[in-house]
Parts: structure tokens; C-alpha cells; sequence
């Protein structure tokens, strides 16, 4: 398949600015796959839509406020970094504004949103084909506690907030109600939804739940420049999936309950683990670049919770695979969702509304 074949045109009224009231007060297009069937629900209506015995998998990285501000030791020039995908305690892979002319070498010092220079420094140790620049920190004990205390929430480019605002409501709902382990510099969004009442709902349902981890980078949503997707490498993202959730999941698939991903994130990192042992879940950490996409045979999802996605994304690609799996098909009837998601009135992207695949 072609990236061209995963277009489609969204009205930029679409695009969801602020998240809804309550989280799940969100809409939720339903996709019953055997029929290719579209129903319209909401969120909080999850209960009724999934069985007893059905296992929720979801991703548990907290976002961390990747989005820093500062100025060159010398020019005193102003930059902001974005924090890109985590090499070591103290050496990040980032995206640096302006950067083109930024040289190896260079020393950053951080300030506050309010200007205020601060003890966190970086030096430019590499600068990548990709417009990437890698820097080692300094002057502070624990880089994730500095990011922290100065950081802003790295909200994607879509969503229009000033520079140096207030950001304390998103810190608050640009990040899951489960979130727990610190990595992540994009939100796995499907969560966004569930509130704690939610959750207790589904467990009384009889709705069971386990947590993985992966740390979302940015090369999940950067765009797919191939003309064939053959010709895409996807970048590396961290995960940990831990003994008693794949003890769990392997014991629901042997009992014929279906598994549910609460977000692609979660789908790539069961059928990685899947891939590189003969199907079965094992206790695991490492690195994952899996590329989904249509037609691709999955060992161990049986379902997804996803938001809404760009055109040409290979998350879009990934949501087209589970629609119609070992099949191609599942490309046409995910766009005929989406064009019903557009005709309906639903808000796209991060903090837009959710579709359920069964």
C-alpha cells in the first residue's frame, strides 16, 4: 500500500482546541468490524459496549513537560527544546528552535517561563540528519525533577496555546488518570478519556484491566515522507511489559477473552512482544520500531480504543491493520468512519473524541 491511500481532508473547525468538559463525556464512534457497521455513543457508555471477562490493556507512561526555554551562553540568542527520545540519564535527542545554526559545542542555559535564568545547562554533543541535536545535561542532580519544576506541557503543534502561559489544566488532563511511570513527551491519547469512576465501573462490570509501559517519542507522529510505506523506518520508542500483565493476557487468550488496546501504543508493544517469541507475551523490556499497518495478522489484539488520527500517520495505518485483519480492507472502512466522524461533528486529535474497534 501507498501512503497516498491513507489521505483524507479534515476542516481545521475539527481539530479539538481544549479537551472535553468531563473526560468521559467524550463521543465514541463505534466500528463493528464484521458488519463494518458505525454507531454512535459516548464514552462513558464503554460499559455496555464491551463483555464481562473482556481485558483492557493500557499504557501507563506519565508525559513529562518536555517543552524548555533558554538562551545560548554567549549570544544570549532565545531557544526552545523539545525533548525527543531519552539516551542515558543526562542525553537527550531533542528538537531545538532555532537550530539550523546551532554548532557542536554550543552551551544552553534554561530559564523559567517567566525568564529567570536557572542552574540547568546542555551542552550540543551531535546534530543528526533529522534535524535532531543530541545534548548532555548539567547542573542538576535529576534531569526529570529539573524538567519538572521548569518544563511545559508539550502540547502538538494543533493545539494553540501562548507561549509561556499558564499550563496548569493541561498538566492536569493532557495526561491519563493511570499515568504513573515518567517518559513520555506525547500523551498516549485514548486514555485521556477513562475517569476513576470509569474504571470502578468497568471492574464491577466484570471488565478486567493491566498496565504496560511505553514512552511515547516524537517519531510516532512524524509524518510518513515514503511514497511506499515499505520504505518507512519508524523510530525506536522504550516499553516495559511486566510478568503479571503477560501472565494475565496469555491466560485471557487462552480462555478466549477477547484483549482490548486502550491506544496503538499498546497494540505495538503485545504484538512486538508477540513477534519475537513464536506469539506468546514474556516478561520484557527493550526498544520497539514495529511498523502496523494493512495487512498485517495480529497475534494478540482483538480490539482498540483509539482517538482519531492525522491523515498519512502511521498510527492511521495501524487503526486501518485492526479494522480488517490480514485484510486491506480495513482502510476503506476506517475512512468511511472518519468521513461519518467529520459529517457528525466529532473534534479530531489529542484532545478530540475516541473510536472503539471490535
Amino acid at each position: 500500500m501507498r501512503t497516498a491511500d491513507f489521505d483524507y481532508d479534515l476542516p481545521p473547525d475539527r481539530i479539538a482546541q481544549t479537551p472535553a468538559a468531563r473526560r468521559e463525556e467524550s463521543r465514541l464512534l463505534v466500528l463493528h468490524r464484521p458488519e463494518s457497521r458505525v454507531e454512535h455513543r459516548r464514552f462513558h457508555e464503554l460499559p455496555d459496549l464491551l463483555r464481562a471477562g473482556d481485558l483492557l490493556v493500557v499504557n501507563d507512561s506519565r508525559v513529562i513537560p518536555a517543552r524548555l526555554r533558554g538562551f545560548k551562553a554567549g549570544s544570549g540568542g532565545r531557544f526552545e527544546i523539545l525533548l525527543a527520545d531519552r539516551v542515558s540519564d543526562h542525553e537527550w535527542w531533542v528538537l531545538l528552535k532555532p537550530g539550523r545554526r546551532v554548532r557542536v559545542g554550543t552551551e544552553l542555559r534554561f530559564s523559567t517561563a517567566r525568564g529567570r535564568e536557572t542552574s540547568l545547562r546542555a551542552t550540543v554533543l551531535e546534530k543528526s540528519g533529522e534535524g535532531l541535536c543530541r545534548l548532555r545535561f548539567f547542573g542538576a542532580a535529576n534531569l526529570i525533577d529539573a524538567v519538572e519544576e521548569l518544563g511545559e506541557v508539550p502540547l502538538p503543534p494543533y493545539i494553540a496555546r501562548t507561549p509561556g502561559a499558564d499550563d496548569r489544566a493541561d498538566r492536569e488532563r493532557y495526561q491519563t488518570v493511570y499515568a504513573r511511570e515518567k517518559g513520555s513527551v506525547a500523551a498516549p491519547t485514548a486514555g485521556l478519556h477513562f475517569s476513576p469512576a470509569l474504571l470502578e465501573t468497568l471492574e464491577t462490570r466484570g471488565i478486567e484491566m493491566v498496565r504496560l509501559t511505553l514512552h511515547v517519542g516524537l517519531g510516532t507522529f512524524a509524518p510518513v515522507k515514503a511514497e511506499a510505506l515499505t520504505d518507512h523506518a519508524l523510530h525506536e520508542e522504550s516499553f516495559e511489559l511486566g510478568a503479571d500483565a503477560a501472565g494475565r493476557i496469555n491466560a485471557a487468550r487462552s480462555a478466549g477473552r477477547r484483549v482490548v488496546a486502550v491506544g496503538t501504543t499498546c497494540v505495538r508493544v503485545l504484538e512486538h512482544v508477540a513477534a519475537h517469541h513464536d506469539g506468546a507475551l514474556v516478561a520484557c523490556r527493550g526498544r520497539t520500531a514495529i511498523f502496523i499497518y494493512p495487512p498485517f495478522s495480529f497475534r494478540v489484539v482483538d480490539g482498540l480504543i483509539t482517538n482519531f488520527h492525522l491523515p498519512r500517520s502511521t498510527l492511521l495505518m495501524l487503526v486501518s491493520a485492526l479494522a480488517a485483519p490480514g485484510s486491506t480492507a480495513g482502510r476503506d472502512a476506517v475512512l468511511r468512519a472518519y468521513q461519518e466522524a467529520i459529517r457528525a461533528g466529532y473534534r479530531f486529535y489529542s484532545y478530540g473524541d475516541a473510536m472503539l474497534i471490535v
